[in-house]
């Protein structure tokens, strides 16, 4: 494991257009993206369900976080590091599980690759801009509806209770969000020590 900022930051791919975010302050989001065929499978749950934060299928890694916009350079030099440190690994979702009765949520579980999330997680985190203080410990894995009915929240667990995917893991995306429009990815991190 290794390499410089810059052999990352070579490695990342800005999807923002060049545009710079407007104001003081920016929401700033890190996940894995789920590839296809099974991210329009566990999106397409998720509406389906009912759940209006259907947003594309993922890993979290840092959930919203506000920043300053001046930090959002430096944020993306620290993501450049982590990614440059971590080498890609084979992520396994297998079988649903929830968080109920403390939340509303059905998730499909990661079976293989926790540890690495775990990794990229913590070191994300250990950037001071990226700091938060959380309601709960991190336990990667893909939300399939949340804040639902119960209904609709058991249906989830039970049609979703032998879905299995492997796939490897060779990047993480930054995603922003201004208050004026949906999660925008605004550039993938590519792992490889």
């Amino acid at each position: 494991m290794g390499g410089s900022v810059a052999e990352g930051a070579a490695r990342s791919v800005d999807r923002s257009g060049g545009v710079p975010p407007a104001g003081d302050t920016i929401q700033v989001g890190i996940a894995v993206d789920i590839p296809e065929p099974w991210g329009a499978q566990l999106t397409r749950r998720r509406v389906e369900a009912g759940d209006p934060l259907a947003v594309p299928a993922h890993v979290t890694l840092l959930g919203p976080t506000e920043i300053p916009t001046a930090a959002l350079p430096a944020v993306e030099r620290h993501l450049a590091a982590v990614a440059a440190a971590h080498l890609p690994f084979a992520l396994h979702l297998r079988g649903t599980g929830t968080f109920r009765p403390v939340t509303q949520v059905v998730f499909v579980a990661v079976a293989a690759g926790i540890s690495e999330c775990e990794l990229l997680a913590g070191a994300i985190r250990a950037a001071p801009e990226l700091h938060r203080e959380t309601r709960f410990p991190y336990h990667p894995h893909v939300t399939v509806a949340q804040d639902v009915a119960a209904e609709a929240l058991d249906k989830a667990y039970e049609d979703l209770a032998d879905f299995s995917a492997m796939f490897e893991v060779d990047a993480f995306t930054l995603f922003s969000h201004s208050g004026q429009a949906r999660w925008q990815p605004r550039r993938d991190f590519r792992l490889g020590g």
